[in-house]
């Protein structure tokens, strides 16, 4: 490739690691609050189905894409408090939970959401950063997910406030002990379930953004493993949402480098790319999780066997 490909593809890249990386964003961010306080969420899988169908359906049915969003952060949260009430239960493990969770989420969503597969509903608008260039490629490079610089800021203030709020302090207590937590009158129990609830609507938001953004429509095979793979980007981002933000911008870039390699004409081993995502996932898990790296920056509760 000459040098003009090489910056189309680079520009490609770069412009689909935001649009495909927001989804990212939001359900590693939520999954970073939830496992904060302590609890893990294995279900946010099924969050994400949930939430795509319920933004898209509301978005079709209202006309308005942001209220389409709004009913998507609404139903993750729905899905997400009741695993965390019944992870509250005794002798009731969150990784069981988490699993049925999924299966709910999704089976819900694949049901609900049959009529909706051949509709179009109002998309979320895009930010046009590349309006200063006349060419084509940069301006579709540059045009944004309206909902990617509402991530990046949630990512700054969550970042802001666990390390320097009274509710931040309380949620990395209930995360590292629980009995400090209850010694000082906080309800752990309440704690996480404000916690998971309020990590599912996040995620929701990026249901939200798979089906009113990019791909922009409703079907069945639409989150991909998304929702499980933002639980490994957790890990790998140290449970820090500035990291969740590059973690996200990395895992959408390698997701964007088949498109992006089709764009400019290379066809050749574009389902390999496709698989980049994936593979990816298992790389990082391995070269993080040794027994010398895995529980730095975890919360201590994650290890605790309920």
């Amino acid at each position: 490739m000459d040098a003009h490909a090489w910056m189309d593809l680079s520009l490609a890249v770069a412009g689909g690691a935001i649009r495909v990386g927001t989804p990212f964003l939001f359900v590693s961010l939520g999954e970073c609050l939830t496992e904060k306080s302590g609890r893990i969420n294995l279900g946010l899988e099924g969050v994400l189905v949930f939430s795509a169908m319920a933004g898209f359906a509301g978005a079709y049915l209202t006309g308005s894409p942001w209220l389409g969003v709004a009913l998507a952060g609404a139903s993750g949260a729905l899905l997400a408090l009741l695993h965390g009430l019944l992870c509250s239960l005794p002798r009731v493990s969150d990784i069981a939970t988490g699993i049925a969770l999924m299966l709910l989420g999704s089976g819900l969503a694949f049901y609900l959401g049959k009529p909706l597969i051949q509709p179009q509903a109002p998309q979320i608008p895009s930010i046009a950063l590349g309006g200063w260039s006349g060419d084509p490629a940069v301006q579709s490079a540059l045009s944004i997910n309206a909902l990617f610089p509402l991530g990046v800021l949630l990512a700054g203030l969550m970042a802001w406030g666990f390390k320097n709020t009274r509710w931040g302090l309380v949620l990395r207590m209930a995360g590292d002990s629980s009995d400090a937590a209850r010694a000082t009158g906080y309800s752990v129990n309440g704690v996480r379930v404000a916690a998971t609830t309020a990590g599912g609507f996040i995620a929701g938001l990026g249901g939200a953004s798979l089906s009113l953004y990019y791909p922009g429509s409703w079907n069945e095979g639409l989150s991909s493993g998304q929702g499980l793979i933002a639980v490994a980007l957790v890990i790998f981002a140290r449970w820090s949402p500035w990291r969740c933000l590059g973690a996200a911008l990395l895992f959408g870039g390698a997701g964007a480098v088949g498109p992006a390699l089709q764009s400019v004409g290379v066809s050749g081993g574009y389902y390999l790319f496709n698989a980049m995502p994936y593979v990816l996932t298992l790389v990082i898990l391995v070269a993080s999780c040794s027994p010398q790296r895995s529980l730095r920056g975890a919360p201590m509760e994650l290890n605790v066997s309920r």
